[in-house]
Formats: C-alpha cells, sequence, structure tokens
C-alpha cells in the first residue's frame, strides 16, 4: 500500500516491518518494544527514522551491526520508501519527501480541527472530578495546577472519541469550614464582600487566616469551631444560616475564577448534602460480610492482601472517615452517569487515601474502572504556601498580577483600545499560566515562575501564541491559494516541519494512553521551534514554492492550534 494510501502513521508503517522482519526469530517482544526504540536521525542525511539494534544484542546474541543488515535483508523492498540503509548498528528509513509532504499536508488541511483525533475512546463515557475545593478560601496556585490538568485531559479524552462528563465537589462542610465561620462570628462586624470592596471568595478566606491568628493566643478557639461543627450537624438554625451565607459567598466567587478560566462542568456536587449517604453502603457491606467490625465497635475494610493495611470506615462511636463521603459521591456518580471510567484529579499526597478507595470501591460492586490522575505540588521560587498563616497565593491574585506584567509588555508593541488590551493580555495571561504548569510532567513537583512564564522567547505559552501569529501575518501578505505539492525539491527546514507536523496523532495518541498533557505541550514548543526555523530559512511569499511553503504554514498553525486547544489555550491572530 503507498504512503498516499495509508493512512497509518509513519512510525507505526516502521514498527509493523520490523516486527514482522524479526518474526522467525521467535523473540519475546512485542510492537511497543520496538515502537518505543525508533528514533529521528539528528540529520536528514541519515534518514527520516532510525531503528538502532542494541537492544536485540543480548537476545540474538549477534552484534547489533549484524543484526542490522540481516533484518535489513529480511524487510526487502519497501514501495513505503525511497530508500533503507544500514549504518552500522542502525536500520535508516527514508520517505518519499515530496510523498510524505503532499500526505500530511493534505490531510491537515482536509481534517483540520480534527487532524490528529481518533475514535479508539468511542463509547467510552468518562466521568472526571476537578477541582475539588473547600468552602472557607478562595482558589489558589495548587488549583491552577488542577485546572489545568482537568481541564486539559478532559479535552485529551474528547478528541479521542470520549464521551466526558467533568464534574466538580464543593467540600462545604467540615471543621475547617466552621473556622472561618467562627471567626467571622466573633471579628465580622457583619462585613459583606460590598462592604468591603472584595471579591466574596477572598473575604472569607480573610476570617479563616484570622482564625489561625486568633487561635495561637487563644487555643480555645478550636474548641469551639468543634462545638460549631456540632451544632451544623444537629441543624442548629444560626448556624446553618451563618454557613449559608458565607458558602454562597465562596462559591460565588470561585466560579468567577472558573469563568475566567475558561472551565465549565455539567454537574456540581455538594459534601453536605451527600456525606451521611456513604454510611449505608458501609453498613450494607457490613452485613455482606465484607467489611468487619472490631472489638471495640469500629467497622473496618481489611486490605491488608492489597498492601494497604486495615482501613477504618466507621469509628466506634459510630461517625463516618472522610473516605465514606467518597463512596457516597462514588454512588452518585453511578446513579447519574452510569461511567466506564472514573477520574478523580487531586495531589500526590492523597495517593493512599484513592488507592484504598478504589479497593473498598471493588469490595462493593462498583464496575467502573477507577483512575486517580495525582500530580505534585506546585510552588513559587520564595517557598512553600501555606494558607493557614495567609502565605498562599490566591490565584486571582496571581492571574492579576501576570495579566499587569502582559499589559506592560504588549504595550510596548503598539497602542490598543482599552478593551483590546484588556481582551488580549488575558489570553496571553492564561495561556502563560496553563502552559507553564502543563508542560511539567504531572507526577512531578514544579516551581511556578511568574515573570518566566510569560516571556515572548523560550519555552512559554506567549512564544507559542507569538508563532502562531507570526504564522498568520505570512497568510495576511499573499492572495495566492495554497498547494499540498512542491513543483521543486525540498529543502531541508521544509522537509523538518513535515516531519514535524507528521508526529502529532502519534503524540495525541501517546498523551491519551498516559492522561499526560505535557506530550503534548513539548510538542508544541518544538514544533514551534522547528517553524521558526523554516520561516527564517525558507522565503515564503514571492518565493518560487510560494503556494507550497503557504500550505506549510497554513497546516502549522492548524496543528499548533489543534495542540494548544488539548492545552485549553486559546489562539490569536495578533500578538
Amino acid at each position: 500500500m503507498s504512503s498516499k494510501k495509508n493512512s497509518e502513521n509513519k512510525k507505526d508503517l516502521i514498527t509493523k516491518i520490523i516486527f514482522d522482519a524479526l518474526k522467525d526469530n521467535k523473540l519475546k517482544i512485542k510492537p511497543e518494544d520496538i515502537a518505543s526504540k525508533i528514533e529521528i536521525p539528528p540529520s536528514a542525511e541519515m534518514g527520516d527514522f532510525a531503528f538502532p539494534c542494541f537492544f536485540l544484542s543480548p537476545l540474538l546474541k549477534q552484534s547489533p551491526g549484524e543484526i542490522a543488515m540481516e533484518v535489513r535483508a529480511k524487510i526487502g523492498t519497501q514501495k513505503d520508501f525511497s530508500d533503507i540503509q544500514t549504518m552500522g548498528p542502525y536500520i535508516n528509513f527514508f520517505f518519499d519527501r515530496k510523498e510524505l509532504a503532499s500526505e500530511t499536508v493534505s490531510r491537515i488541511l482536509s481534517e483540520k480541527d480534527k487532524f490528529g483525533s481518533s475514535q479508539s475512546g468511542k463509547n467510552t463515557r468518562t466521568v472526571i472530578e476537578f477541582p475539588s475545593p473547600n468552602t472557607n478560601k478562595p482558589l489558589h496556585l495548587g488549583h491552577l495546577r488542577n485546572m489545568s490538568l482537568g481541564e486539559s485531559v478532559s479535552r485529551i479524552l474528547e478528541y479521542n472519541g470520549n464521551n466526558v462528563i467533568r464534574t466538580n465537589v464543593y467540600n462545604d462542610r467540615g471543621v475547617h469550614i466552621c473556622k472561618s465561620m467562627l471567626a467571622y462570628e466573633k471579628f465580622g462586624k457583619d462585613k459583606t464582600p460590598e462592604s468591603e470592596k472584595k471579591k466574596s471568595d477572598h473575604l472569607v478566606g480573610d476570617f479563616y487566616v484570622k482564625f489561625s491568628e486568633e487561635a495561637k493566643k487563644d487555643p480555645a478557639l478550636e474548641t469551639e469551631a468543634q462545638e460549631m461543627l456540632r451544632k451544623w450537624e444537629a441543624g442548629d438554625p444560626e448556624v446553618i444560616e451563618l454557613w449559608k451565607k458565607m458558602n454562597s459567598w465562596v462559591i460565588e466567587g470561585i466560579e468567577e475564577t472558573f469563568r475566567t478560566f475558561g472551565l465549565r462542568f455539567d454537574k456540581t456536587y455538594y459534601e453536605s448534602k451527600l456525606y451521611k449517604n456513604g454510611k449505608e453502603e458501609i453498613l450494607k457491606g457490613l452485613k455482606k460480610g465484607l467489611f468487619k467490625k472490631r472489638k471495640d465497635g469500629a467497622i473496618i475494610a481489611d486490605l491488608s492482601k492489597k498492601g494497604l493495611g486495615e482501613k477504618v470506615l466507621l469509628r466506634a462511636d459510630g461517625t463516618s472517615v472522610y473516605i465514606v463521603f467518597d463512596l457516597a459521591l462514588a454512588k452518585a456518580k453511578e446513579v447519574d452517569f452510569h461511567p466506564n471510567k472514573s477520574i478523580i484529579v487531586t495531589g500526590n499526597e492523597q495517593i493512599y487515601h484513592f488507592n484504598v478507595l478504589f479497593e473498598v470501591l471493588k469490595m462493593l460492586g462498583f464496575k467502573q474502572k477507577n483512575y486517580h490522575l495525582s500530580h505534585g505540588m506546585v510552588n513559587l521560587p520564595e517557598g512553600k504556601m501555606k494558607s493557614r498563616e495567609g502565605t498562599i497565593v490566591d490565584a486571582d491574585d496571581l492571574i492579576e498580577k501576570i495579566q499587569d506584567m502582559v499589559k506592560k509588555e504588549i504595550s510596548k508593541r503598539g497602542k490598543l483600545s482599552k478593551a483590546e488590551l484588556e481582551s488580549r493580555s488575558l489570553k496571553i495571561t492564561l495561556a502563560a499560566i496553563k502552559y507553564f504548569i502543563l508542560k511539567v510532567d504531572a507526577k512531578r513537583d514544579m516551581i511556578f515562575n511568574p515573570k518566566e512564564s510569560i516571556s515572548f522567547e523560550g519555552d512559554t505559552g506567549p512564544y507559542l501564541l507569538y508563532s502562531y501569529a507570526r504564522a498568520n501575518s505570512i497568510l495576511k501578505k499573499t492572495l495566492k491559494k495554497e498547494s499540498s505539492v512542491s513543483k521543486t525539491k525540498l529543502e531541508e527546514k521544509e522537509i523538518s516541519l513535515v516531519k514535524k507536523l507528521s508526529e502529532f496523532s502519534r503524540v495525541v495518541s501517546k498523551s491519551y494512553e498516559t492522561l499526560n498533557p505535557a506530550n503534548i505541550a513539548n510538542y508544541a514548543y518544538q514544533l514551534s521551534q522547528v517553524f521558526n526555523e523554516f520561516y527564517h530559512a525558507c522565503p515564503v511569499v514571492k518565493s518560487k514554492n510560494e503556494s507550497f511553503r503557504l500550505s506549510l504554514v497554513k497546516s502549522f498553525m492548524q496543528v499548533l492550534k489543534n495542540s494548544l486547544n488539548l492545552l485549553g489555550i486559546e489562539t490569536l491572530e495578533e500578538m
């Protein structure tokens, strides 16, 4: 089958050819073992892809060079390649450059927003939960990482055919909520967001910090907060009224931040409405013999064989631990959506908690696949953040600070109307934040550097937006139509750009399999670098190869736009 008709990724094609050539050796290797070894050589003279034979040497007890020659002989003639050569331990594959360019560009320009997408997750209903904040303070920098990751993964899932249901949970009960309430009751003097001219969730957060300050002077406040929680659970009218007022303030403020960040949720759950329901599931499990009652009366799940020890579900006094609410929440999602898969996005300090939860759900007969998408901590260059001490970095304050920096930067480049300056600077700000967060592997802790994130040069969101805008400016300079076939010999930088564009589908597939947007983020940066090298080396407008180069520019814009969309970043036509 010619590469024109072949819809497989070029790397997949090489994987199949190598795998077939090694079949006679009866090696216990899988296609993915081969795919992981395929490289892109450092120069075009060494081919478009290279397969190193080092890892086969101990298996076949031959030198890598000998293996390369034998495998090359078995491959024989292949219509999809202009040449296949051995260079020492490497088998190098050369594609017909014009054919590769024609196929890649044609597919991008015809498939457009769908280029790189797949239906591999078709008929999969996935519920994803993020960022699940507490209602005692505003969102902070850690939430921005959670939100960026949750939204990007949702988009990657949708791009691969999943029916995604985005959910958020408000943790709106507990002693931490009562601490803000108690501080307001004692020190608030009927203050309101309007009277203080303050965003509503920030006002409540101030009282959470106030409680911590006052409790250091008077430890009895901790006991009072516990007493307020008991009153709340007993339905005390005054406590409930105060709770409703302050809760509504926080939620109103948080949802304003969600809108600014471009988030929407299909369903919102509230801990206060569900927390009692989980107890019923535990008691049912006890009757079925799934759980045990200890001598002290506590009900436990024995997960020793899973390496998770014994987990208390209901205390000896009958009260439930937090995991019981998560059971109730899982039940609610099951009833509401009947998902095939459930993903929960939280910090990695909760890994043990969710390992236990998922095992308990299995014991109770839940059928969906559960996955904890954990992420590392995020701090500023100054150090760790502590919300109780008021050193937390509020999400709103960070967005505002970065936007002010962006406004100063883009104002140097030309005069804009107030409305355009506001709109453009916010888009660049969000691109800066989301990209800086998502380019780091989710599992790793990271340091967020606001000044570094807004640079228009280097590995940043603004650099990607600038690359897109630069490409758009080229298209504006000509009325000529693009063409997918070059009439002249392709130059090295053109070939490099075509090859990088052709990798997009594979990168998306890898991000989908690993639920890791960092793959797409890093690809977007590499693609922009390759484009800018092409831009400097290959004049487009009024060149002999203008029509084809215009198609390359347009293809670059489309693939970068698709990449950024999967990261939750909106492109700009001008910077």
